[in-house]
């Protein structure tokens, strides 16, 4: 018995944690989003940066249903998605620095 107790006690303590709103990702995935337009993603990389705009809207809409866990891999997408656009935006203001003017 008292070998049983802590593993419940885990295996409590982790479906609590899946049951709570993924509240750190949200901020993560806007703050992210919020970076990557300050690089410049919205001219240099609108792609990747509508998409990452589309998964935190996707992931703000199952934050209001209650659907935390589909909450929060979404939000942790559009965290990773607003990093590939800032870095995108990043290499082509790169690539634009290091180019010869055109005649």
């Amino acid at each position: 018995m008292t070998t049983k107790f802590p593993l419940f006690v885990v295996a409590l303590l982790s479906l609590a944690a899946c049951a709570t709103a993924p509240v750190q990702e949200m901020s993560d995935a806007r703050q992210a989003l919020r970076s990557a337009e300050a690089a410049g993603a919205v001219e240099r990389s609108p792609d990747a940066f509508s998409t990452a705009q589309r998964l935190l809207r996707d992931a703000q809409m199952n934050l209001e249903a209650g659907a935390y866990e589909n909450a929060r891999r979404l939000a942790v997408d559009a965290h990773d998605a607003a990093i590939r656009a800032r870095e995108q935006a990043a290499r082509e203001t790169t690539i634009r620095a290091t180019s010869p003017a055109s005649p």
